[in-house]
């Protein structure tokens, strides 16, 4: 695997990186392979980041979060629109995973032998995904108790769908998963409109 270009920063280095180790993991994401990726040689790589792969993977993981921030959390935290934001979220997700053909690195990091040193990133990273979501169910009139259960059964069928996608090598599985748990939500929501 070989970049196009040769990155010039740090910044431009991270999705590549991210890329490297949805692929690789962390643990199989070797300096070699993550220069490979980045264009970067290694010395650059460790002037990017002096910590070396821990410090890459800290900030992979921290600019996943910012978009995540920025297109989901955000939006379902704070819009007056609580069935567009669930929308907007279905949406995103869906462009973002390539209905389900790209790893979600947060998920695949808990699950690797290094998930341990980023256990409070990922962990922040689906709790605030689960508030968020329970938070705009509630503000369409969905009963706190239910909200909840419904925001952790999406989080969870929205990473299942992932996996069973790229297992079986078929994104129809994603979007018709993924399709399912909105129209739940909505319907949700729905139900409760007095």
């Amino acid at each position: 695997m070989t970049a196009k270009r040769t990155l010039s920063d740090r910044a431009s280095a991270l999705p590549a990186l991210a890329e490297a180790f949805r692929e690789h993991g962390f643990e199989g994401a070797s300096l070699t392979i993550l220069s490979q990726a980045t264009g970067l040689g290694k010395g650059s790589l460790y002037n990017f980041f002096p910590g070396g792969k821990e410090e890459m993977l800290a900030a992979v993981l921290a600019d996943i979060h910012a978009w995540f921030a920025t297109h989901l959390f955000d939006p379902l935290e704070r819009s007056d629109d609580p069935r567009a934001a669930i929308r907007s979220m279905i949406e995103q997700v869906t462009a973002y995973f390539r209905s389900g053909q790209r790893v979600c690195l947060v998920g695949s990091i808990s699950l690797g032998a290094s998930g341990g040193g980023f256990s409070h990133r990922v962990s922040a990273y689906f709790a605030r995904w689960i508030t968020a979501l329970a938070e705009c169910l509630e503000r369409g009139r969905v009963a706190p108790t239910a909200a909840r259960a419904f925001a952790e059964e999406t989080v969870c069928a929205i990473q299942g769908a992932i996996i069973l996608s790229r297992a079986l090598g078929d994104e129809a599985i994603f979007g018709s998963i993924v399709g399912r748990q909105e129209k739940v939500l909505l319907d949700a929501m729905a139900a409760n409109r007095s």
